[in-house]
């Protein structure tokens, strides 16, 4: 790359970081620029689902930022690394079919995003053998697992991982045909396939592949003839060998209404479970999408975070989101400060007369009065003075809130509900033998009832 080029790529990069952070990623470095020609400036991009990626969602910013940067009226176009707009139509693997070149079953395809690949999968206790299962399908497709059947609650990561054995088989296998679709779009196209006479076309176009993945097969639930189908495109693809890979809301056996020979083709493979990630997974995943924005912030943030959304992982990215928001809204720098304005007071707290604390505000209070960083009291260290503040906060929690100690566990770094057990009760004895412990107890108790009534002042 010539150096016009490179500061040509450069001020581009910055351009899109300061005026368009959200559509930015940590491999826009990657984005090479091959210079000018015809009033088109062309740029590079070596993997077709980021090529795809940035036609879909980024043409309008990346020329705004060239003609910004310029002040010459360019158009912007990205290339494969053949130089060319995208691998001619009977090249691209199912589901990167050119516009226009696709019939109205192929329209409906589901795109792939370039975020959900296995680099960007953070593994915890919650999705271990699920991420292992996945990684296993990849890389020996139709011999290890199949099907491959991940269930769990809705935003735990699980159409993540099927994007991402898409993307590690595109890969490893770029002519590999691939099939990636919704249970609903599944459906939609069978039925007009019925009306429009065209089922051997829907045949041949669903059983001709070496991965069918579908996302959310639940919904199959109650619809017989739509069953029936995919009970032979399932046989049919199974007994060729090919992959199958599904996601649900619920186990097989869980699915209302499905027929008893599906749910027993599905538990025929891997069933594997999704959890909600624990504290230590929540801070990691917060630090990946921070790193996958190339968004810079202290570590105590995510430690924030994560202690205030324990629900899933689309929630916290939702609250990253109001803090990068915020951040940018007031030119600020991202800091547990601006956390905190972004996210806002306790909602479960508001319009009470007698307020009770939560588990933040408790650790609030413990982490002003013992002047430790949240990172440590939520951490694994175990010297004396982490291990007796987080055992306060344990014994406050469960004082002061309704969390079982299992809940309490789970904002402490994923801890087993005798840990904190222990730690109430060692509170509990020492304040009996010990009056410094019990007056810092009693002090903290103080700021907590203090902080919690100039929070309720309108």
């Amino acid at each position: 790359m010539k150096t016009s080029d490179q500061e040509l790529q450069s001020s581009l990069h910055a351009y899109l970081r300061r005026n368009h952070p959200e559509i930015c990623r940590h491999w826009f470095d990657q984005i090479g620029v091959l210079g000018v020609s015809g009033g088109v400036l062309r740029l590079a991009v070596t993997e077709p689902v980021r090529l795809k990626y940035l036609q879909r969602t980024c043409m309008a910013p990346f020329t705004e930022a060239v003609q910004s940067i310029t002040g010459r009226l360019l158009a912007v176009r990205f290339v494969g690394p053949d130089g060319a707009a995208g691998e001619p139509a009977s090249q691209l693997p199912s589901g990167f079919s050119e516009p226009g070149e696709a019939t109205p079953l192929l329209d409906e395809q589901m795109v792939l995003s370039p975020d959900y690949c296995f680099e960007t999968f953070v593994v915890g206790p919650g999705n271990r053998l699920a991420n292992a299962a996945a990684l296993a399908v990849a890389s020996k497709l139709g011999r290890a697992y199949n099907p491959f059947f991940v269930h769990g609650g809705v935003g735990l990561g699980k159409t993540h991982l099927l994007q991402a054995v898409c993307q590690q088989l595109l890969r490893q296998q770029p002519a590999a045909r691939i099939f990636y679709i919704s249970c609903h779009t599944f459906m939609d196209a069978f039925h007009e396939c019925v009306r429009a006479g065209r089922m051997n076309e829907f045949r041949h176009r669903f059983r001709n592949v070496d991965l069918l993945v579908i996302d959310d097969i639940h919904y199959l639930s109650k619809h017989e003839q739509t069953q029936e189908e995919f009970f032979h495109t399932f046989n049919a693809l199974h007994q060729a060998g090919k992959q199958i890979v599904l996601s649900s809301d619920a186990a097989p056996s869980e699915i209302p209404d499905l027929e008893a020979r599906l749910v027993s083709r599905f538990n025929s493979g891997l069933v594997a479970r999704v959890d909600r990630p624990c504290y230590e997974t929540r801070v990691n995943i917060l630090k990946s999408k921070a790193r996958l924005h190339d968004l810079r912030m202290p570590d105590d943030v995510p430690a924030y975070i994560a202690a205030r959304v324990d629900t899933n992982i689309r929630e916290l990215e939702g609250a990253l989101t109001k803090v990068r928001g915020l951040a940018m809204a007031m030119n600020r720098e991202i800091d547990l400060e601006l956390a905190k304005e972004a996210l806002g007071g306790d909602p479960l707290r508001m319009g009470q007369e007698n307020p009770q604390p939560n588990i933040q505000a408790i650790l609030d209070a413990v982490i002003r009065y013992y002047d430790i960083k949240l990172t440590d009291l939520l951490g694994k260290r175990r010297h004396k003075s982490v291990a007796l503040p987080r055992q306060v906060c344990m014994w406050l929690a469960r004082r002061h809130t309704r969390y079982s100690l299992e809940e309490i566990g789970g904002y402490f770094g994923g801890r087993d509900h005798t840990t904190v057990l222990h730690a109430v009760r060692t509170v509990e004895s020492k304040q009996s033998v010990d009056d410094r412990l019990k007056a810092d107890v009693d002090r903290i108790e103080k700021s907590l009832s203090s902080h919690l009534a100039i929070d309720a002042v309108p």
